[in-house]
């Protein structure tokens, strides 16, 4: 968890992420739809393209004009930004006028679970943390 803590961790580069896959990929319109200083930007970008979230494509329109895309390591945070969004709504009551919603249905997401093997759903009480040998390493609950 430490490594992808560092990797994206910070909330302005969830945020960037996030802007990235409501399809944002030019810098000037990610400073504009995130008010967010272009120090702040500069260095969010450039550490999500060093860590593979984001890939810089030079576009060539008139010289040199680059996009930032998502790559599939990008893309899978997908999940995680769900469920830290239907988190938020549920503790803190944070909803603002963005749904996501399904798109071929329309119908609004369920709540990001874990599951087991078999699709049911889990909770730290059924889980067990162990090392790679099976040894358990704390006791949960």
């Amino acid at each position: 968890m430490a490594c992808a803590l560092n990797e994206v961790g910070d909330w302005w580069s969830l945020l960037v992420v996030k802007q990235a896959m409501l399809g944002t990929r030019r810098y000037v319109d990610f400073q504009n739809r995130l008010g967010i200083a272009k120090n702040i930007l500069c260095d969010r970008l450039s550490r999500l393209v060093e860590n593979g979230v984001m890939v810089r494509v030079d576009v060539g329109e008139h010289g040199k004009r680059y996009e930032y895309r998502l790559t599939d390591k990008g893309r899978d945070l997908f999940t995680v930004i769900t469920a830290l969004r239907q988190w938020s709504e549920r503790w803190n009551g944070e909803k603002d006028s963005m749904k996501l919603v399904d798109r071929q249905t329309g119908a609004p997401l369920a709540p990001v679970t874990v599951q087991n093997q078999q699709g049911h759903s889990l909770t730290v009480r059924d889980v067990r943390f162990v090392d790679d040998n099976g040894n358990p390493l704390e006791e949960t609950g």
